[in-house]
């Protein structure tokens, strides 16, 4: 099965004060850091999506190996992110979704994730029962996940109104998300403290 690796980095960060993707963690830009993780996990091609401050990203963050995608409507939320990355991914089985914010995510979670990859398969990580990133969706899905994405809801009503499989990641991965910057410092190069 060929899995890309989909990073939605274009947000604002209204709530962290500046886009998430120009975080520094670990000596590394979190757009750069997440790419890194899909890279490592094998997911062919990466996209990353920009949006906000799209040519500082450009002229800060590595980003090798990846093909990075600009989405014009970023400010109306993740669903146009969504819809963007899948429409630039190419002919694959399924991609796995990644959020820039959520840099406890480990190569491990990815593979459980990938692990259950086909074109009829939509699967999400937990964490403690609660549901997180990252999140696979099989291709077949592509187009009603394009026709539902919205807002800031992403892919959210989708799943909610198909059969997903949830994937414990606990054990392997953190899958808090960081919206503001006293979750950051709660951080130690990457792990929770």
């Amino acid at each position: 099965m060929r899995v890309a690796g989909l990073l939605l980095a274009a947000g604002a960060g209204r709530r962290f004060g500046s886009p998430k993707a120009l975080v520094p963690l670990g000596g590394e830009l979190f757009v750069d850091s997440a790419a890194r993780l899909l890279i490592s996990a094998g997911c062919d091609p990466v996209v990353v999506v920009l949006g906000a401050q799209a040519a500082e990203v450009r002229a800060k963050a590595v980003l090798d190996g990846v093909t990075v995608v600009d989405n014009p409507d970023w400010a109306t939320g993740m669903g146009s992110s969504l819809r963007t990355g899948l429409r630039a991914t190419g002919i694959v089985d399924a991609v796995v979704v990644l959020p820039v914010d959520t840099p406890g995510v480990t190569v491990a979670a990815l593979h459980r994730l990938m692990d259950l990859a086909a074109p009829g398969v939509l699967a999400r990580a937990t964490y403690h029962g609660e549901i997180g990133h990252p999140v696979l969706i099989g291709s077949d899905h592509f187009p009603g996940v394009v026709a539902s994405a919205a807002g800031d809801q992403g892919a959210r009503d989708y799943l909610k109104a198909n059969t997903v499989r949830h994937v414990e990641c606990a054990d392997v991965a953190d899958g808090d998300d960081v919206d503001r910057p006293e979750d950051l410092r709660r951080r130690d190069g990457g792990q929770i403290r």
